[in-house]
């Protein structure tokens, strides 16, 4: 079935009418198989490169370089180790990154991006990564010297408030450094959007379309930000591709993780992620140094130059765990369909749009248990489809799971 052909009537007929879940294009289906190659090179890739600079000795040459530019000074000594391995990390895989974000994009016909623009891009991130390591790297280590017994503890807490820092900066200042935001083109579409976040309980939400088009012909929407910094983005080819009324139920399932504190959830299972890898760290890093400090260059955790052992042992903890993560991850996009569903009442519109998101994101109805364990963030598109069609407890009188947060 063509997505274009879909019906559009939003009727009473039509909100409830089926809709078949497409099978996947051959382009889709190799795109999602060498997709998992690609996948399972980068993650092995990610545990090698710290184990690398581990154990050949590098990391402790990179530290004992920073310490003379900083001329013993601690805190610059650390802030220019971050740099560096910042830099080192974004080298190692530059060449990976180009051919997944550039040149197999681009051979799938899913972008539009320059390869200036593209690489302009990489070279902002970099800088911007090496400025946030630099800020930020000296808290572990100054938190080993003054309580070496709970360092892991007090430093894993501190994820919550920078992951809320960071989603309240990120928005208002580093986005737009990437994308172009501004007002919706279609100011009949962007009220339809302000009375849905309205009757959603965010009546003051800030609503911007961002020019994405320039780079990619996928489609997507998200809600961000905390107080005034919280605002609906819709990428302009979200907004040229989909019905008005497919667009409604898209915003209506991402005002759904803003109403619904998913946002909340992640902050408290991250900040209980970081805190176990780095417990793990605390646990086996004097049976590593004690058996390998020659080669590791260093005798003590407290030692920057052990930043590759806090990324190698949170990396293998955050693999392992990888499956729970996705776990609740796909719960919360389900509760999101829900309440989207709930808020605009049009199953057909959401089936609709779930095709949409299929087709032009070259996606796989069906995927598979290893993807789901750890690839898989959403439910397959085929069960969200499947689901926008069955889903309508309001034609059966019965009562709306999230119908007590939606305003008249």
């Amino acid at each position: 079935m063509q997505a274009d052909s879909l019906p559009t009537q939003n009727t009473e007929t039509t909100a409830t009418a089926e809709v078949a879940v497409p099978e996947p294009s051959a382009l889709a289906v190799r795109y999602h198989r060498s997709g998992n190659v690609l996948w399972a090179g980068a993650t092995v890739l990610d545990l090698l490169l710290p184990g690398a600079l581990l154990f050949t000795g590098l990391s402790a040459r990179v530290r004992r370089v920073a310490e003379r530019l900083a001329r013993g000074r601690r805190f610059a000594t650390i802030a220019l180790y971050a740099m560096a391995y910042v830099l080192i990390q974004a080298l190692v895989f530059l060449p990976l990154g180009w051919y997944v974000g550039y040149v197999r994009q681009h051979a799938y016909g899913l972008s539009t991006e320059t390869a200036a623009a593209w690489l302009d891009d990489w070279a902002k991130a970099l800088a911007i990564s090496a400025v946030v390591a630099a800020l930020l790297l000296w808290v572990p280590y100054w938190l080993l010297r003054i309580s070496p017994r709970r360092w892991w503890l007090w430093t894993g807490l501190l994820t919550a408030p920078l992951t809320v820092l960071a989603m309240i900066v990120v928005p208002v200042y580093i986005a737009p450094l990437f994308d172009d935001y501004g007002r919706m083109r279609d100011r009949a579409l962007e009220q339809r959007i302000a009375r849905l976040a309205a009757r959603a309980g965010i009546p003051d939400s800030r609503i911007y379309e961002v020019k994405k088009s320039a780079e990619t012909r996928q489609v997507n929407a998200y809600v961000t930000g905390f107080g005034g910094t919280k605002r609906i983005v819709l990428w302009d080819t979200l907004v040229d591709r989909l019905q008005p009324d497919e667009v409604e139920f898209v915003v209506g399932h991402e005002i759904g993780h803003f109403v619904l504190r998913h946002t909340l959830t992640i902050i408290v299972a991250a900040t209980l992620l970081a805190t176990l890898s780095l417990w793990v760290v605390h646990r086996v890093a004097g049976w590593l140094i004690a058996r390998f400090r020659e080669r590791f260059g260093f005798d003590r955790l407290d030692d920057v130059a052990s930043m590759p052992m806090l990324a190698l042992v949170g990396g293998v903890v955050i693999l392992g765990s990888t499956p729970a993560a996705l776990a609740l991850s796909r719960w919360q996009e389900r509760e999101a369909d829900r309440f989207g569903l709930e808020i605009t009442r049009d199953n057909n519109a959401a089936a609709r749009a779930f095709v949409r998101l299929q087709v032009d994101n070259l996606a796989v109805p069906r995927t598979g248990l290893l993807f789901r364990l750890w690839r898989g963030s959403h439910p397959d598109l085929a069960d969200r489809i499947e689901f926008a069609n069955r889903y309508s407890p309001w034609l059966r009188g019965q009562p709306l799971h999230y119908g007590d947060r939606f305003a008249p």
